[in-house]
């Protein structure tokens, strides 16, 4: 996620870092270079494009806009509920926290590591990295090595301790109802994180909007380059900026979760929930919080 101040004028008109302009630059170079083709032929061939009407292009830009914005609130939409889910995922372990004070030493420290094994290991499976290995960091081995979903097996495995504890007599049948409802919203958080990221946005919608976006900029010069001459090249930069930046991040927030200038910083919410249930376990010395590395927090 790109974390910088409000940008000033200067910033508006020439950062590059932490803008989408990198991710679209050869897309640029390449309606630059249609340009300047346009420009010749209408320069050596004067009246060549004279037929070609600006005015179908202003229609279909309206239309084509509209149809991004669409998919684009679409994707934001899925961003920021990815977002919801992680801070329901930090109240939850936060909240779980309070509830253990009272455990054995024991009991409340595995379930306190249990959870930032949790966290790492759902950032691991949201990711693609190794799940059992984030897990194994925190927690050591155990049952979740085996299992399909290593990171709800852990979730299970401290439910189970946890029904050990009441049917022992340690904790009460109440006590246990409100750390299984802190459990329950912990799986609730998994789910819906997992749903979003198996369920991208329809990929023909997607896809109608690309090719609509390259035609729509490629055909864009040689209906201007007869009448705006060499200016042809400033309107047609603007306009494919603006659509294949919108759409490169669509691209990206579609998928909150991954690694992109504008995703979710999950290492970062990760680390959070680690310092906060090691602080609680009464350790010191903490890992320390992660910070943006040229104005992106991972």
């Amino acid at each position: 996620m790109i974390v910088r101040p409000k940008p000033g004028l200067w910033e508006v008109a020439f950062a590059v870092r932490g803008s989408i302009l990198p991710s679209i630059a050869g897309r640029l170079t390449s309606i630059a270079a249609v340009t300047l083709l346009a420009l010749a032929g209408a320069r050596f061939h004067p009246g060549l494009f004279g037929q070609i009407s600006s005015m179908p292009f202003a229609l279909i830009g309206i239309a084509l806009s509209l149809f991004m914005s669409f998919r684009n609130n679409a994707c934001y939409d899925r961003w920021w509920e990815g977002r919801k889910l992680w801070g329901s995922l930090v109240i939850a372990c936060r909240s779980l926290a309070r509830r253990i004070a009272t455990l054995e030493e024991s009991e409340r420290a595995f379930i306190l590591r249990a959870m930032c094994g949790f966290s790492a290991g759902l950032v691991a499976r949201l990711r693609g990295g190794d799940e059992v290995a984030a897990i194994t960091a925190h927690c050591g081995e155990g049952p979740w090595a085996a299992a399909v979903n290593p990171t709800d097996r852990l979730l299970a495995e401290i439910g189970t301790r946890c029904l050990i504890l009441m049917r022992d007599g340690r904790i009460g049948a109440i006590h246990h109802s409100l750390i299984e409802e802190q459990l329950h919203l912990l799986a609730q958080v998994q789910a819906g994180c997992e749903r979003i990221a198996l369920t991208p946005v329809p990929f023909s919608y997607s896809l109608l909007l690309h090719r609509t976006a390259y035609i729509f900029c490629l055909v864009l010069p040689f209906a201007l380059a007869g009448t705006l001459g060499w200016w042809t090249l400033l309107p047609v930069l603007l306009v494919s900026y603006t659509f294949f930046g919108l759409d490169a991040l669509g691209d990206q927030l579609e998928d909150p979760f991954g690694r992109e200038p504008n995703d979710l910083p999950l290492d970062a919410m990760a680390r959070t929930v680690e310092r906060e249930m090691l602080s609680a376990l009464g350790e010191r010395d903490l890992p320390p919080a992660i910070a943006p590395v040229g104005y992106l927090l991972q």
